[in-house]
């Protein structure tokens, strides 16, 4: 999906409940709530050189980490009460390699439960690997296990907090971190890089105090998006390059709600994997569209010497005619990042022309289903709002899907609903065959898709690998929180 761009008159519309205006600075579009008209936290870091978070790499086939969640994170060059793991946010970038065991002690330093999840990696989602039904009470721990398969793909995943009912306010405060596989030596495409950099997109909203500003019924109705929108904890950072020089950037969208519609100003971005997964071949493209949770793996080749804007274009998730006064969540366009070129020029060598893109997997399908994402009024909950799937919200107790190990199936995701909705299924990788609005798939595995408003997209999903339960839902994490989530049984 290509949601539309929209105008600077269309996206200033009151409803009844908020309103939206064009953040100063071009930071993005401000969702009115609690807190409205009182003073901001000014970034004390714009322009400043892009850093890279702290690298945790596995060693011997192992990685053990402690991971303490809690208030009190640096955002934009401030001190702030912001969230983060291990006082910086994002947190740590975990690496590790096919057949790894990756072990998490996870500290709850919060005043609400959290849990972990390692998104886009296909492990098992039982016990004490990734369980989203797991529930670590503030002042506790718990040991986290994962096995790495030796043949899962080498790529950029992240890892964020799951629990229920609370996933939106802790992203949102900034807990989210890089994850990545690397190849096993020798066995990754040779791509001639000079700098392989972490862009974690994220955003939030803070007083002038540093603390969060807690979101309105309108914000969490439409899928919240804060005024101060950061790459790596940064504001508007700068990547230094030489002319010619390529880098790869892995970038990541770890916003609650804003899709990313991502270009970088007089170059093209050269696309080389898709939510962890290498495409058959390089592509060419002018802009990158990101969802929430959608990682796009791109090769940046600078031109000449000036400075260069990376931008996320204005994008239309939809609105609601007709419900809560008619408010739209419009985004955009913001300023995330500029590259800044300086010095003689390089001559990289050329990429190679195909990649070690993952078959699809699977045999002959076996079962079809249809799958809907429902919003609409009601008498209670988020606004007076109803978040469901197949019309009914979440229940951890309840097995919404069955489905036996080893098969293929093929999903019809449903939104008859006014906004798009980014789907996600935890664990089993899918394919998108099509989409109502006639993207054009990557033809990759991939762990998230836009559904376009009013509109569908199927799936192949090839339940192969792990039995256990596990959940889907829509990556909206407000719309999750409020029940837009259900849950599957793979049996064996």
């Amino acid at each position: 999906m290509t949601p539309a761009p929209i105008s600077r008159r269309r996206a200033i519309i009151l409803g009844g409940l908020g309103a939206a205006s064009l953040a100063a600075g071009g930071t993005g579009w401000i969702a009115a709530g609690p807190g409205v008209g009182t003073s901001r936290l000014e970034p004390a870091d714009t322009g400043a050189e892009l850093r890279q978070p702290p690298v945790l790499d596995s060693r011997d086939g192992r990685l053990q980490v402690e991971l303490t969640a809690a208030a009190g994170a640096r955002l934009g060059g401030v001190d702030t009460q912001a969230l983060g793991f291990n006082d910086t946010s994002p947190g740590p970038t975990l690496r590790v390699r096919p057949g790894d065991e990756l072990e998490v002690r996870l500290t709850n330093r919060l005043d609400k439960p959290t849990n972990l999840h390692t998104h886009g990696l296909r492990v098992s989602p039982q016990a004490n690997s990734d369980n989203p039904f797991l529930r670590i009470d503030p002042g506790t721990s718990f040991d986290y296990l994962y096995r790495i398969p030796p043949d899962h793909p080498a790529g950029t995943f992240w890892y964020h907090p799951h629990h229920h009912g609370m996933v939106a306010d802790q992203v949102f405060g900034g807990l989210a971190g890089a994850l990545m596989v690397d190849p096993p030596l020798g066995n990754g495409p040779d791509l001639p890089v000079v700098e392989d950099r972490v862009l974690l997109v994220t955003d939030t909203t803070l007083d002038a105090d540093g603390h969060l500003l807690e979101a309105s019924a309108m914000d969490r109705a439409m899928g919240r998006q804060g005024e101060l929108v950061l790459v790596n904890g940064q504001h508007q950072p700068t990547i230094p390059a030489a002319p010619g020089a390529t880098q790869r950037w892995r970038i990541i969208n770890g916003c609650v709600s804003r899709v990313l519609p991502i270009r970088l100003d007089g170059h093209d971005l050269i696309q080389v994997a898709h939510d962890g997964t290498f495409l058959p071949a390089p592509a060419t493209k002018d802009r990158v569209l990101l969802a929430p949770g959608n990682r796009a793996d791109v090769i940046v080749r600078p031109t000449g010497t000036g400075r260069y804007p990376l931008i996320a274009d204005a994008v239309d998730r939809g609105g609601m005619e007709g419900m809560m006064g008619g408010n739209t969540a419009a985004s955009g366009p913001v300023t995330l990042a500029t590259l800044v070129t300086d010095g003689p020029s390089v001559t990289a060598p050329p990429l190679p022309a195909t990649l070690p893109a993952e078959k699809t997997g699977g045999g002959p399908t076996t079962a079809r289903r249809q799958i809907t994402f429902q919003m609409g009024m009601s008498g209670s909950g988020m606004g007076g709002m109803a978040f469901t799937i197949d019309g009914r919200t979440f229940d951890p107790a309840r097995d919404d899907q069955t489905v036996q190990l080893g098969t293929t199936e093929e999903w019809t995701i449903n939104n008859p609903s006014p906004l798009a909705h980014p789907f996600h299924l935890h664990v089993w990788p899918f394919t998108v065959l099509a989409t109502s609005d006639g993207a054009r798939p990557v033809g990759v595995p991939q762990d998230v898709v836009l559904v376009p408003a009013r509109g569908w997209a199927r799936l192949r999903i090839p339940f192969t690998e792990h039995d256990g339960r596990s959940v889907y839902h829509c990556h909206i994490l407000d719309h999750e929180d409020a029940g837009m989530m259900a849950t599957i049984n793979v049996r064996g």
